[in-house]
């Protein structure tokens, strides 16, 4: 395919643009991949490497010239080259784009240059021949109705889940009391002996513990004595330097033989239910009552499990359409592409491992790009905010804040929407909730409950 292309290069003193002619040939190469090269002479890049040259000498500041005064041969001599590789590229590529939206040709990733690219001889010549390569967006033919059928996975919450979280909860605001015997996540204060050492008053966490690590404390008192290795004790070093008060570079001179006597022994005893608790842990006023905070708790519950289960059917959602769609992705592009975005960082064979999961999220990326533009979806800001201060919502949460006021909310989410990474995550989240509920408006969905377990085995299956 051959095509002769006006290319707007410089603006006149009219500021109009000033119009050159140059060759640009297109040619496949293999499915859904074309090169394009273009033929770039002095006409088109010559304003561009004159106005950069006098720029250059606008700047230089050589011993026995004035500023502004360097002869531009010496100009042309010190920087010529480099202007002209940078200045005749970035016509041809500038062709490039304007090529392929003047031919309405949609393509994937970016256009990079083609391995048949030759070498350029800027020192004596003057025209060029760029080579591109552009991976070529399949055409999506998705007709969806009621016979699509998909099932929507809801965890059944049971009295566990409830137990659990209602527990943890509490244990923000809990104390630890004095216990008489161990019985399970005991908080023990001890003395450590080696001999050589004594430490009085050290701390043994068994939440912290296994099963069969705690075995040994079960059952026992004030008063109880038994041999340990410290190393597996304290598996962390910098917890078992502090526990033996010394730098962590002492510990390897220390006899891990301690004898251990228990000193204390302290469970954690639940905060009452009373007015002084609800003001603490919800200072918003939304929970005053035991039957409130027991409902909030299965609120959150169902909160949690629902986002989990629109995940999964996000995945499910996913490669079922990517398997219907059956788009041919030009995936020997993509893999070079890859390699030149990344300038080397990784090898060909490093791509090649992780390939298969990046081709299945850069489809699904095409895919929802395809419906957001079909079905005009879009995300307001007030959407984009709301999802931020939820997400603030969430952290503060995780913190011992269930209830954090609104104006700290909006304050943070403020900030989190103006981190360019972050707010751009949660832009690409909301458009994947709408092009989820868009399709799935479109397609029969039936909703079945499955415990935990049964949940787990299904996620892990997909990710």
């Amino acid at each position: 395919m051959y095509i002769c292309l006006p290319i707007p290069t410089e603006k006149n003193e009219n500021n109009k643009y000033n119009t050159f002619i140059m060759k640009i040939v297109r040619e496949q190469r293999e499915e859904n991949t074309s090169l394009v090269k273009v033929t770039v002479g002095e006409e088109d890049y010559g304003q561009s490497v004159e106005k950069s040259l006098r720029e250059y000498r606008r700047k230089a500041n050589i011993p026995g010239f004035r500023p502004g005064m360097v002869p531009m041969g010496i100009i042309k001599k010190m920087y010529g080259k480099g202007v002209l590789a940078e200045q005749s590229y970035r016509t041809a590529s500038n062709a490039v784009f304007e090529y392929l939206q003047k031919e309405n040709i949609d393509y994937l990733g970016d256009v990079i240059p083609a391995e048949e690219q030759g070498d350029f001889d800027f020192e004596n010549g003057k025209e060029f021949e760029f080579i591109f390569e552009i991976g070529e967006a399949p055409e999506i033919k998705l007709d969806l109705s009621e016979k699509d059928k998909l099932t929507y996975n809801a965890i059944a919450v049971d009295k566990k889940m409830h137990d659990d979280y209602r527990s943890n909860f509490l244990r923000r605001f809990g104390r630890l009391v004095d216990a008489e015997e161990v019985t399970s996540d005991e908080a023990l204060s001890v003395t450590l002996d080696n001999g050589e050492m004594n430490v009085a008053d050290a701390y043994v966490g068994l939440i912290s513990m296994t099963e069969e690590e705690r075995k040994p404390f079960l059952g026992q008192k004030v008063g109880y004595k038994t041999e340990v290795n410290i190393n597996e004790l304290y598996k962390n070093p910098s917890q078992r330097a502090a526990v033996l008060q010394v730098k962590e570079n002492e510990l390897e001179g220390i006899k891990p033989e301690f004898s251990l006597e228990i000193t204390r022994i302290r469970r954690f005893a639940e905060p009452e239910l009373n007015e002084e608790f609800f003001k603490m842990a919800f200072p918003g006023g939304n929970v005053k009552t035991a039957e409130e905070f027991e409902a909030y708790i299965d609120a959150q519950i169902a909160s949690e499990l629902r986002r989990e289960s629109d995940y999964l059917f996000t995945l499910q959602l996913r490669d079922y359409l990517i398997e219907k769609a059956g788009l041919k992705m030009p995936e020997a592009f993509l893999k070079r592409w890859l390699y030149t975005i990344n300038e080397g960082k990784f090898t060909m064979e490093e791509i090649e491992k992780d390939f298969a999961q990046f081709l299945k999220m850069f489809t699904w990326n095409y895919i929802q790009k395809h419906f957001i533009k079909q079905d005009n979806l879009t995300v307001s800001k007030e959407e984009a905010e709301a999802e931020a201060k939820a997400l603030a919502a969430a952290q503060f949460a995780q913190y011992g804040m269930p209830s954090a006021p609104d104006d700290m909310l909006a304050g943070y989410a403020g900030k989190i929407l103006a981190d360019k990474e972050q707010g751009q995550k949660i832009y690409e989240k909301l458009y994947e909730t709408k092009v989820v509920e868009d399709v799935k408006s479109k397609i029969s969905v039936e909703e079945k409950a499955v415990s935990a377990d049964e949940f787990a085995k299904l996620a892990q299956e997909l990710r």
